[in-house]
């Protein structure tokens, strides 16, 4: 690893013990969930996961130094200070060099958690290829950095504003396995169901870690996407998404919205159109999702199995970012989570 990077003490103690480390993203506390919550929403996903004995290795720069776990003032300066940057992978140098403190992107998080050892990845959604992409060849840097990253990415698979077929096309053509839990067909972040078959479908955590050794064996340098779907239940009622998505494209349209600006610009209206339905649909149930069972074995593949079981998913919503772990990778068991947000996934 290099000396550029540094890792805590935690991280340090838990990847050394062959303990379950889980890496997170911090553009969702930088620029995704709103001020002053961000803060301590990071705080409680630490704390859950640390509650059942995983430690959390939330990725950051600070002042130019890639920190892979943050002490709590780091933490807390990506969330308040608004002097810090996005980061991707490509800007990861230059920040050092400029001693940026920046949050970090998927793809910039992929590449720091693999260079420190760590196996697995918790997300919301990644990104993907975007609508028109014929025209203005729009493709997040997600795709192509975890074609030769080694690391499992834990995610409700792409975002729903996104060209989900194209999407799973260049997955396919980068060579990134995709895997199902629990279902054949790839999820939509707030779907459950994009309606687009997987080939390959996983049914426990043991699997995936016997996937996952199989792959370090062979030498596998690209990653492995667990795609980990909402319960049915819990997702967002698929005609108002619908509604509130072509209504979010023609408000684009209109407004002359473009590149980097439009994903934003579509989480945001989706949100305001479906009154907060897009937020709310996925925030109450965090502190339900982090009861899991421990009773997961201890050998080796299953620690890694374990750590996947901790990786519930995180939902992003743009700007308006809705924090949850998803309930379906919770336990080789089925666990039944309350509803209680059932009236934001009516039609409006």
């Amino acid at each position: 690893m290099s000396s550029l990077v540094e890792v805590s003490p935690a991280v340090s103690a838990a990847l050394r013990a062959g303990a379950p480390v889980v890496a997170l993203e911090s553009t969702i506390i930088s620029h995704g969930l709103p001020r002053p919550g961000n803060l301590g929403a990071a705080r409680e996903f630490e704390a859950i996961l640390a509650g059942q004995g995983v430690t959390a290795a939330t990725i950051a720069l600070v002042d130019g130094v890639p920190r892979i776990g943050l002490a709590p003032h780091e933490l807390e300066r990506i969330a308040t200070d608004e002097s810090v940057v996005k980061v991707s992978s490509r800007d990861i140098a230059i920040a050092i060099a400029r001693k940026v403190t920046g949050g970090t992107t998927v793809a910039a998080t992929s590449v720091l958690a693999a260079r420190a050892g760590i196996r697995v990845f918790a997300t919301g959604g990644l990104g993907g290829v975007h609508r028109g992409a014929s025209e203005t060849f729009d493709e997040s840097a997600d795709l192509t950095v975890l074609s030769r990253t080694p690391i499992t990415v834990v995610s409700a698979g792409v975002k729903s504003i996104l060209d989900i077929p194209a999407t799973l096309e260049r997955l396919e053509t980068l060579s990134v396995a995709v895997v199902g839990y629990r279902t054949s067909r790839f999820p939509a972040f707030w779907l459950a169901d994009s309606g687009y078959d997987l080939d390959w479908r996983v049914d426990s955590p043991q699997e995936i870690a016997d996937i996952m050794a199989a792959r370090e064996a062979f030498g596998e340098q690209s990653a492995l996407l667990v795609a980990n779907p909402l319960a049915r239940a819990d997702q967002l009622d698929p005609e108002v998404l619908s509604g509130a998505l072509q209504a979010a494209l023609a408000a684009a349209a209109e407004s002359g919205v473009r590149g980097k600006a439009v994903s934003p610009f579509l989480l945001d209206h989706i949100q305001r159109v479906t009154g907060g339905a897009s937020v709310e649909s996925t925030t109450s149930r965090a502190p339900a999702s982090c009861a899991m069972s421990a009773s997961l074995r201890r050998s080796a593949t299953a620690v890694v199995g374990f750590a996947i079981v901790s990786a519930y998913t995180i939902l992003v919503a743009g700007r308006t970012v809705a924090w949850t772990w998803s309930r379906s990778v919770m336990s080789t068991k089925s666990v039944s989570i309350p509803n209680r947000d059932a009236t934001f996934r009516k039609k409006l």
